[in-house]
């Protein structure tokens, strides 16, 4: 077993996953309809928030540069990782460090996590809907209004109630149309490769790290191997017994927080299934067409299913007919993640 595969269910309420528009969505056209999501990239974001916060450690810095040219203006330059996987953000993040005009070896690290965007279960389980907000301060006496001319020029009290004479218009009252927000049954799938979780690629065509990092490496206990990628170093065990339980509990309990306070969803997790078979868990959580009626779909959780392990929440009940649902289902999924993490044999991937 080289590869562990995760699929998620979750529930969302009137909440924002990704502001553009109010919403990112994608068009289904068989169903024809637009889909809530999830990027990725947020998704991964999440994780490794939730990650950091499991270690009680700072994630790694981030080097910003910026070029000012002859004139004094200020641009953007190029954006670098850390590079160490010492950093358990960078370890199972991944990095790139490309620099302006190629003087300087490129090193990047594709992470061991490959994550899906969270999107719907099915385009019949998840939609939008829309509402009109407003940003109201109209009980306060205290505000301060501002009104300008087309030459940026504030206009006097006076010229304000003149302006305004005839008109039915609140200076402390904003309008907010059109608010979409998510709301249905939610899947995201995660693999984790195991050959190179804890292993960093010593290839001086295709380097991951510098000569610095892996000298750092090496006193710091890192050792050499041999993998179906080439020589690595492969972290110490002690170090694996560190993260592994975090890497862990990251994966099972990630969430996506709103940025809008009155958008805020739980989120939570109904189901997750666990399965070195990617078929298969690809149908261990999955939706159904009903047959009396086209236009409904039924989610279903194969709780006893060959090669799939699935933990089902008592939350599921309320959605999904099942028959095993537990209070302890995600301290379970978490536990199987770190059992077969611990039991890959990472010194020793050839033999």
């Amino acid at each position: 077993m080289n590869t562990i595969y995760i699929r998620t269910l979750k529930r969302a309420e009137h909440t924002v996953f990704c502001v553009a528009d109010g919403q990112k969505t994608y068009y289904d056209p068989q169903f024809n309809k637009s889909v809530p999501y999830s990027s990725g990239q947020q998704v991964k974001r999440s994780m490794i928030d939730a990650l950091s916060n499991a270690l009680n450690e700072i994630p790694s810095p981030t080097t910003f540069l910026f070029d000012v040219n002859k004139k004094g203006e200020m641009k953007e330059g190029e954006v670098f990782a850390t590079c160490d996987p010492s950093y358990a953000d960078q370890l199972f993040g991944g990095w790139m460090k490309a620099t302006k005009g190629g003087k300087d070896r490129t090193i990047k690290r594709r992470s061991p996590l490959s994550i899906s965007s969270m999107r719907g279960l099915h385009p019949l389980l998840a939609g939008i809907d829309k509402e009109n907000a407003s940003f109201d301060r109209s009980d306060r006496p205290n505000n301060k209004v501002i009104v300008r001319n087309e030459n940026k020029e504030e206009l006097t009290e006076a010229q304000i109630a003149e302006l305004l004479e005839g008109k039915d218009r609140s200076l402390s009252r904003k309008w907010i149309p059109d608010n979409r927000r998510a709301v249905g049954l939610f899947v995201q799938d995660m693999a984790i490769d195991l050959r190179r979780l804890f292993c960093v690629l010593l290839n001086k065509l295709e380097p991951e790290i510098t000569a610095e990092t892996e000298a750092k490496l090496r006193e710091t206990g890192w050792e050499e191997t041999q993998t179906v990628f080439g020589t690595c170093l492969v972290a110490p065990k002690d170090v694996r017994e560190k993260l592994i339980p975090a890497l862990a509990h990251a994966i099972i309990n990630w969430t996506i927080t709103s940025n809008q306070s009155r958008t805020f969803s739980l989120m939570e997790t109904l189901a997750v299934s666990v399965s070195d078979n990617a078929n298969k868990i690809a149908g261990s959580i999955r939706a159904k067409l009903k047959e009396e009626e086209e236009n409904k779909a039924e989610p279903i959780i194969e709780e006893d299913m060959t090669d799939v392990e699935s933990f089902v929440t008592l939350s599921a009940g309320g959605y999904i007919r099942t028959k095993k649902e537990s209070a302890d289902a995600l301290d379970k999924a978490e536990q199987t993640l770190i059992d077969r993490m611990l039991a890959f044999d990472y010194e020793n991937q050839l033999n």
